[in-house]
């Protein structure tokens, strides 16, 4: 008998009837004699709820409360989780994430899981119980609550998982796996059977909204093989686990599109190695991340940087990257616009030839430019006009012959 993880996201547990779908979910499998360990989010809404009370008391809450108030959401789940369990005939226990031994460093509101000891959730399931935990939440050291920021429930099932070697970590969500595109923008999008954790990371990072990034990265290196399913039909998901790369991989596995970056221009910073670490690090050091750099060949001592940023986080990022050229004596920052990035992901780029040009063509022919360029071993993406984002997506997708 296997040892199974599920994760519910809050959209599946959005309301009694729903809870009480998942109860049923859960109970086909320990009928089978299945160990469960159940992971769920706060209901669907909770969450923005919470945070507009702590807002209408104060517009820069202190983040320790914030942590403490938004822990409550999935605590209610678990408890209305646990009764829904034990309606059906099912034992069932619930546990928050410090109990679950889920201990994280001390950055509120976006910690960063440190070790998880999986607290008695081994000994709980050889008593017959179903566990239920609480997702996106643990302890400091110290016993402080906190919480692990966006995708954290995610984050809290796959590292459950790896932490009591089960055998599956199923995601179920609102959608039924993972597409070749965005079946909304591509209607002949097709559901993938099964997925590279490299590929799934790339996808992840480049705007595909299944998975956080963060989590396919603790899956990879715990090598956690999970499941991503739809919770409102039995239908299988896509699976995501290690691949050998072998020469009949396709070259292109799916197309992705985020659509929430914004263009930052960096003017007369000084040419110099250490202006440009001191940039990086200082947003590095303010949790900023950065993609597709470009440095333009400095002159008379001064260089320009283009990259991009989460659009949400360009107001930080501004006002972070003002501080360093103000220490460093030089340099303007400015927004130049949003962009859209398109990503091309695929394993199989290792080992074909000619992708970049099929990429470019398909993009040429619905007249897309490109403004930044960056590529890995299994990716290209291209930033470029938002108002053409789903136009080109389209093209691409047709050119490496993704459809159904």
């Amino acid at each position: 008998m296997a040892l199974i993880v599920q994760k519910y996201g809050g959209t599946s547990v959005g309301n009694v009837e729903r809870i009480k779908n998942v109860a049923a979910k859960v109970k086909a499998q320990w009928s089978q004699g299945h160990r469960v360990v159940v992971v769920v989010s706060a209901r669907s809404g909770v969450t923005n709820e919470l945070v507009a009370r702590a807002k209408a008391l104060s517009s820069l809450p202190e983040e320790r409360e914030m942590d403490v108030l938004l822990a409550t959401g999935e605590q209610e789940t678990i408890a209305l989780t646990v009764m829904a369990l034990h309606a059906i005939g099912v034992p069932a226990v619930s546990r928050t994430g410090a109990q679950a031994g889920i201990v994280t460093d001390d950055r509120h509101t976006r910690a960063r899981i440190v070790r998880i000891t999986g607290g008695d959730l081994l000994a709980r399931l050889d008593e017959g119980k179903v566990v239920v935990v609480a997702g996106f939440q643990g302890a400091t050291e110290s016993g402080e609550v906190t919480t692990l920021g966006r995708g954290g429930s995610d984050l809290t099932a796959i590292a459950v998982a790896a932490s009591i070697k089960a055998d599956l970590c199923q995601i179920y969500t609102d959608v039924d796996g993972v597409y070749t595109a965005d079946p909304r923008v591509v209607l002949d999008a097709r559901k993938l059977p099964a997925l590279s954790h490299e590929e799934m990371l790339e996808l992840a990072s480049s705007g595909s909204k299944v998975m956080q990034a963060r989590s396919v990265e603790f899956a990879q290196k715990h090598n956690v093989t999970f499941e991503v399913r739809s919770s409102f039909n039995d239908n299988p998901g896509t699976l995501i686990k290690s691949m050998d790369k072998t020469l009949e991989d396709a070259a292109v596995a799916g197309v992705a599109l985020d659509r929430s970056q914004t263009r930052v221009t960096v003017g007369d910073l000084p040419d110099r190695p250490d202006a440009v670490a001191a940039l990086f690090a200082d947003l590095g050091d303010a949790g900023l991340s950065v993609d597709m750099i470009i440095k333009n060949l400095g002159k008379d001592g001064k260089a320009n940087l283009t990259f991009s940023v989460n659009t949400d986080a360009y107001a930080k990022a501004e006002k972070v990257i003002a501080e360093t050229l103000r220490r460093l004596g030089s340099g303007t920052v400015r927004s130049a616009g949003e962009v859209a990035k398109l990503s091309v992901v695929g394993v199989g780029m290792i080992s074909h030839s000619g992708v970049a040009a099929t990429l470019f063509k398909a993009l040429a022919s619905v007249g897309v430019n490109s403004d930044l360029i960056t590529t890995s071993e299994i990716k290209i993406s291209v930033a470029l006009d938002p108002a053409k984002a789903d136009e080109a997506v389209r093209a691409v997708h047709a050119a490496f012959g993704l459809g159904k």
